[in-house]
């Protein structure tokens, strides 16, 4: 929660009309992921207000922004198209009702999915994404962010072209006014902060433009004219049928639907508070914001709005334009659903170019441009990944970009260190093998080429004093070793493991020898 008496005169102005600019940019996007999931806009403009609402208030990150996004959206055409399929004889408003039933729950359940990873404390697993797949996240997204803008670029019947290029020559000659007023927007947003900072830039283009556009009658594609926005009202309970979730077939697509929802939805939310985190050094908590999102999408579902997550967009816009606090993501979320009930006239009249213009800015400002020049200097390994996370992003999905990248890095640092060494002496007629290295699953084969049992003499020494080992598989093969040298009647000693090691061992065990300077780690299976 938020205590007003914390803030300052200047905070509170910053936050006021960072968050307005933001509600603003909210309601396009609301409605257009509702159109990509099958139902109402209304479903998408509930989930901003209800999503945005708690996870200002509750969320990990002051000033984040969630609300409907495409990435979740997405999850649930598979679903929609699937009731189509089960209830063909519905028809069109009977099958949008049972469509929106099918994602409510959906929405309920990945809620209480995330509640419980964030209850969990499993919000910290968000640090196993490396850095050059944050770096792919971001670029990737940044430009998922551009290329969303183009269908309201482009030209009517544009079935009827043949070649991008003819669509493109189309388009400039159709929308040639909305070209315009994209140029003029993105110039406002680059150069007014360079004179003042007293507005955001984004919500003085909005204004000015507008006005600009009404007044003088121009013609071009509005907010009004994507969806019709003067029946909208304020949100109430509404129950989705229950007993859905009777069916075996339904719990079948409705599960793993909610557990994608919501994996996909953590994944976003976290990384975006990790760009946040880099770009103002404050570091937000996980674990607080995945019971936050949990509880906004649970609560979403149960007042007629759909499942989301953070918006990556926005809340760049939100901490550029100044909005740092929870009241910026507050007023928002708030100031969004005032605007589309009681003057949706006002935001009907709004040029659809103004905030494509807007999300332009958004694009370019998200994108690392610093990682371009890093690439050059990187391991190939990292640059591989990157690469691929950026790719996978734009053409497939944000969570299997980020899973993807990984297990590439994962695999990729296995490799690297499935080495340990043996360096070799003599002591007393003894042969010393002091290993240098981690032992786990990766390096037990390195392991297992460092000994010549058909040659050693008949008293070994395996000193771990450089050496750690790091899983079951590194225990088992020093139990393996051991019953081998046993075998070919030869005395094997180990000395400075870990206690915990030594216990963990079975056959190796009654080997150990006890030193003062023995490590104190743990096995990291029993960690």
């Amino acid at each position: 929660m938020f205590n007003i008496q914390n803030y300052s005169k200047q905070n509170i102005k910053n936050d006021v009309l960072s968050g307005a600019l933001v509600a603003v940019a909210l309601v396009p996007e609301a409605i257009a992921f509702s159109f990509i999931a099958g139902v109402s806009p209304v479903v998408g403009l509930y989930a901003a207000f209800i999503i945005g609402l708690i996870t200002s208030l509750m969320g990990g990150k002051p000033g984040m922004i969630s609300g409907a996004t495409g990435s979740v959206a997405v999850v649930f055409v598979s679903l929609g198209l699937w009731v189509k399929q089960q209830y063909p004889e519905l028809d069109t408003e009977a099958l949008s009702m049972m469509i929106l039933h099918y994602i409510l729950l959906t929405s309920i359940l990945a809620g209480l999915i995330q509640i419980a990873i964030g209850l969990m404390k499993m919000g910290k697993f968000i640090r196993l994404v490396p850095q050059p797949a944050l770096f792919g996240f971001v670029n990737g997204l940044a430009i998922v962010i551009a290329l969303a803008q183009l269908p309201f670029l482009a030209p009517a019947n544009i079935e009827q072209y043949d070649g991008w290029m003819e669509i493109i020559t189309a388009s400039l000659s159709e929308n040639y006014i909305m070209y315009i007023i994209i140029i003029l927007t993105m110039a406002t947003m680059q150069y007014l902060p360079k004179v003042s900072k007293a507005v955001p830039a984004g919500l003085v283009a909005i204004v000015l433009i507008t006005l600009v556009v009404y007044t003088m009658g121009i013609d071009t594609k509005t907010v009004g004219q994507m969806a019709d926005l003067s029946n909208v009202s304020f949100p109430h309970l509404y129950l989705p049928d229950f007993s859905i979730l009777l069916s075996a077939e339904s719990l079948k697509v409705i599960i793993p639907t909610a557990v994608i929802v919501a994996l996909v939805g953590l994944i976003e939310s976290l990384l975006t508070l990790s760009v946040l985190d880099e770009m103002g050094g404050e570091r937000g908590s996980g674990n607080k914001e995945c019971v936050a999102l949990g509880v906004g999408n649970t609560t979403a579902g149960f007042f007629g709005g759909m499942a989301g997550c953070a918006m990556i967009g926005q809340s760049v816009i939100n901490f550029t334009s100044g909005g740092l606090g929870r009241l910026s993501s507050f007023t928002a979320a708030v100031l969004l659903i005032i605007l589309v009930v009681m003057f949706s006239d006002v935001i009907s009249a709004i040029p659809i170019a103004v905030l494509v213009g807007i999300m332009f800015m958004v694009s370019i400002g998200t994108f690392e441009f610093s990682s371009l020049k890093r690439i050059k200097h990187m391991p190939k390994s990292d640059a591989f990944v990157l690469i691929t996370v950026t790719i996978i992003t734009i053409f497939e999905d944000l969570a299997v970009a980020v899973i993807a990248g990984i297990i590439i890095s994962a695999l990729v640092f296995a490799w690297e260190h499935a080495k340990i060494f043996a360096h070799t002496s003599t002591e007393n007629g003894k042969k010393i093998y002091e290993l240098d290295g981690p032992l786990f699953f990766g390096s037990v084969t390195s392991f297992n080429e460092q000994f010549d049992i058909e040659n050693d003499p008949d008293e070994v020494v395996l000193d771990f004093k450089k050496a750690r080992v790091m899983d079951s598989s590194g225990a088992e093969a020093i139990d393996a070793l051991t019953e081998k040298y046993k075998k070919a009647g030869k005395k094997l000693t180990i000395r400075h493991l870990s206690e915990d090691c030594k216990k963990t061992l079975k056959t190796a065990g009654p080997f150990c020898t006890y030193e003062e300077d023995d490590p104190t780690y743990k096995v990291a299976h029993d960690v």
